[in-house]
This record gives C-alpha cells, sequence and structure tokens, in this order.
C-alpha cells in the first residue's frame, strides 16, 4: 500500500516539474535575446529546410533552439557561459543532451550578432 502512495507523490512531483519546465520555457520565448531574436528570424519557417523550434524543453532543460527531424540543438551563449559554473554547468548539460541523441552547436552572442550569415550557413552544414 505504501508503495501506491510514494508513486502517486512521485508522478505529481514529476508532473510538476515538468509543467514548470513548460511554463519558463513559454516565457523565454517571449523575452528573447536580441541575439535570439536574430537567429530566430533565419530559422523560423523552415527557411534552413527543416523545422526549428525556439525555447524548447527536453528533460529538465530548456534549449535555445532544436530541430527534432535533425536532432540538433543550437545554443546561443552570453558571457556567463564562460565564467564561474557556466562551463561546467554546460558540460553537465551538453553530456546529458549527448546521451539522449542530440547534437548541440554553440555561438556566442557576440558571433550572431556580428556575423548571422556565417552563424546560418555553419547551421546549414550541420543539418
Amino acid at each position: 500500500m505504501t508503495g501506491g502512495w510514494k508513486n502517486s507523490v512521485m508522478k505529481r512531483k514529476l508532473a510538476n516539474i515538468k509543467q514548470t519546465t513548460w511554463d519558463k520555457s513559454k516565457e523565454l520565448r517571449r523575452e528573447l535575446t536580441v541575439a535570439e531574436r536574430l537567429l530566430w528570424r533565419k530559422l523560423q519557417r523552415k527557411q534552413l529546410g527543416a523545422p526549428f523550434r525556439k525555447q524548447h524543453p527536453i528533460d529538465p532543460y530548456i534549449v535555445d533552439f532544436c530541430c527534432v527531424q535533425n536532432n540538433l540543438i543550437i545554443e546561443i551563449d552570453g558571457d556567463t557561459h564562460l565564467q564561474g559554473d557556466g562551463p561546467g554547468h554546460d558540460n553537465v548539460r551538453t553530456n546529458y543532451l549527448e546521451g539522449l541523441g542530440w547534437r548541440i552547436v554553440r555561438y556566442m552572442n557576440l558571433d550572431v550578432m556580428k556575423n548571422l550569415d556565417g552563424v546560418v550557413e555553419d547551421i546549414r552544414k550541420h543539418l
């Protein structure tokens, strides 16, 4: 009897975590950074020949952009990814997502803002 109760509690907790992740992803979709907004204009509506999603939840993480069809994740990183726990957190996240079969490509905000065409061409190669 106890196992059933614990199972029920665990399912509710997991459902709450999933809902929180989805709610956060909706919020992030409305609040794209300048670099994310620039790149999204090039990725949306299958402009590169494949559909992309923005601020998409994958398990406990929310990725900037992903193409489910090609198992490709695009991350746009700011300076915080280079400081403190940023690199370590990115490695854990990358290993987890790669373990699920995703390929991850990272670009810095500045690269997107200064060389958008080059970034888009590089993404096209990864597709």
